[in-house]
């Protein structure tokens, strides 16, 4: 029993008066590293009848609150005949920090009703419940006594108040601009401030007003930078993500896991193969130099770049490596795999994963997925078929609609185009308009106008969004027109004017050198447009003189 002989040992060397107790149980806590410590620590605070000692209460309630022991917490809370508002705020901040926030609020109303004033920690406190649980009325409730008890130049206060307002609302942009309010009417902000307004910013994907927010600030540290950084590689600017990493390096600051893999994330995405590499000769000097072991999901960012960028070969090695494995580690593997058209392999990841006793490392929806692509790219039906019938059997997943579509896609690809119809029929779900494209793709493949004009007429009776819509009218007139069907092709075209439909065009990205080049179909911006074109038609030329035949049905 450590405690009770650390403290036999200290009261025995001289003679025990009260303060000296309590000084003595009150220094046991620095060495308490566990919650049987701090009981024990507790007993000798009911033996030595200070349970009503203001300061050695509190510090016994932050004990059990740090340990995450509320229910210990509570029932001492409740023993206090007139607790403090330090007791107070330690309690509402234990709740506040759960999974039932709420309980929090309860607390505060209760110390209001008692006639206990608040305190700055009592409103940050509760203000972070109502963001944690997104008790938004509550916490507008909150806002109203903050201006009444006088702490509306709070720094702190306010600050939580920004957060609240940014964290409650995700639908829209309303409390966007609730936080913005309360941000602008601060006399006074801090850091953390700032980047509790660039991270709404962020959440509500206005990465511009983020990039305004981001430029305005008087003082970033590496969370302000991670926020940009991120916002850039989640939304698809991975250009401008890289671009702010550069930006990082040369004004020195050091990168953190969060932000490296927000960049491994965005190499993946456009390809930057070399910024990849030098990312990950960052970790590896870093982490040795402070002794330092690579986490599974700094693995899974590196293996997913190396996927990303096409160089199968450099992720399966880093993939065996690999100490420790999730299931987001096989399954960025067998993605990788299956992206390069090399389903054996994919599969042979998979059964590979199934060997492994692991609970951390077993096959969920997505793995799933992934192989039922593999399966549909490489032309493996009966590889497919076995996996689609056995996934609830063997691993335990229920089909959804995603693994439908795989299957229709696997089967219409093949030319099974009635056993793909069955199988919509079959589903016990509504089709949506990925089933129908799958199917309608095997249409085009395999020249079938009679169901492409079926399918048609199904995706029609969707409401689809212009992009989408666009891309079906386009794909069912390339049926039409490997059928000849020219008619009906001016007529698709007709009315995709009428609508005012256009496809969105395909974009890809070259890494040159130190730079990443994106070019899209039919864009003229690029600053060398000239010497492109040209090349493209000499390429076309000397392609056609070797004999190549394009598909031109598919060039619409």
């Amino acid at each position: 029993m450590l405690v009770e002989e650390a403290f036999r040992a200290t009261t025995t060397k001289r003679t025990t008066t009260p303060r000296f107790l309590q000084q003595c149980i009150f220094n046991l806590f620095q060495n308490a590293n566990s919650i049987r410590e701090t009981s024990q620590i507790h007993t000798q605070i009911i033996i030595n009848n200070f349970t009503q000692k203001n300061f050695m209460i509190v510090k016994l309630l932050q004990s059990y609150v740090s340990a995450g022991h509320l229910h210990k917490a509570r029932q001492t809370f409740t023993q206090i005949k007139n607790p403090s508002i330090t007791s107070w705020n330690q309690i509402i901040r234990g709740f506040a920090e759960t999974d039932t926030p709420r309980e929090a609020v309860c607390l505060f109303d209760k110390m209001l009703k008692t006639g206990e004033l608040p305190d700055e920690y009592s409103f940050s406190y509760v203000i972070s419940a109502c963001a944690r649980g997104k008790l938004l009325r509550l916490g507008e409730k909150i806002h109203g006594k903050v201006l009444a008890y006088g702490f509306c130049s709070n720094l702190f206060v306010q600050t939580n108040l920004v957060n609240l307002y940014v964290a409650s609302r995700e639908d829209d942009n309303v409390g966007l601009k609730n936080a913005r309010k309360v941000f602008d009417e601060m006399h006074e902000r801090n850091v953390v401030t700032w980047n509790t307004l660039l991270g709404g910013y962020v959440k509500c994907r206005d990465i511009e007003g983020a990039r305004r927010v981001f430029d305005e600030m008087p003082e970033r540290n590496v969370v302000s930078w991670t926020s940009m950084v991120s916002g850039y590689a989640h939304n698809d600017m991975c250009k401008e993500a890289l671009s702010l990493l550069h930006e990082m390096l040369q004004a020195r600051i050091d990168l953190d896991q969060v932000i490296l893999i927000a960049g491994l994330s965005a190499c993946a995405e456009i390809g930057d193969l070399k910024m990849g590499r030098w990312i990950h000769s960052y970790i590896d000097r870093n982490w040795h130099i402070n002794n330092q072991k690579r986490t599974v999901r700094l693995n899974n960012a590196l293996l997913h770049m190396y996927a990303g960028c096409g160089v199968i070969y450099d992720a399966y090695e880093l993939f065996k490596r690999m100490p420790l494995k999730s299931t987001i580690s096989w399954t960025t593997m067998i993605s990788g795999f299956a992206k390069q058209g090399r389903g054996e392999d994919a599969l042979n990841i998979f059964q590979w994963m199934e060997g492994t006793k692991d609970d951390s490392s077993k096959p969920d929806a997505i793995t799933m997925l992934v192989v039922l692509y593999a399966c549909s790219h490489s032309g493996m039906v009966e590889q497919g078929r076995h996996i689609f019938k056995y996934m609830n059997k063997i691993w335990g997943i229920e089909p959804k609609i995603e693994h439908y579509g795989c299957m229709v896609d696997l089967l219409s690809r093949a030319g099974l185009l009635d056993e793909a119809c069955k199988l919509v029929e079959a589903m016990p779900m509504e089709p949506n308009d990925a089933i129908w494209g799958a199917l309608l793709g095997g249409c085009r493949i395999h020249k079938n106008v009679n169901l492409a004009f079926q399918i048609g007429q199904k995706l029609g009776n969707l409401n689809l969004d212009d992009d989408k819509a666009a891309a079906y009218l386009v794909l069912l007139s390339n049926v039409y027109a490997g059928a000849k069907r020219w008619k009906d092709v001016a007529d698709l075209r007709e009315k995709m004017v009428e609508l005012a439909l256009r496809k969105t065009p395909g974009r890809s990205w070259v890494q040159i050198g130190e730079s990443v080049h994106e070019f899209s179909a039919g864009d003229w911006s690029h600053e060398h447009e000239s010497l492109i074109y040209e090349m493209l038609v000499l390429v076309t030329i000397e392609a056609r003189l070797i004999g190549y035949q394009p598909d031109v049905y598919k060039l619409m």
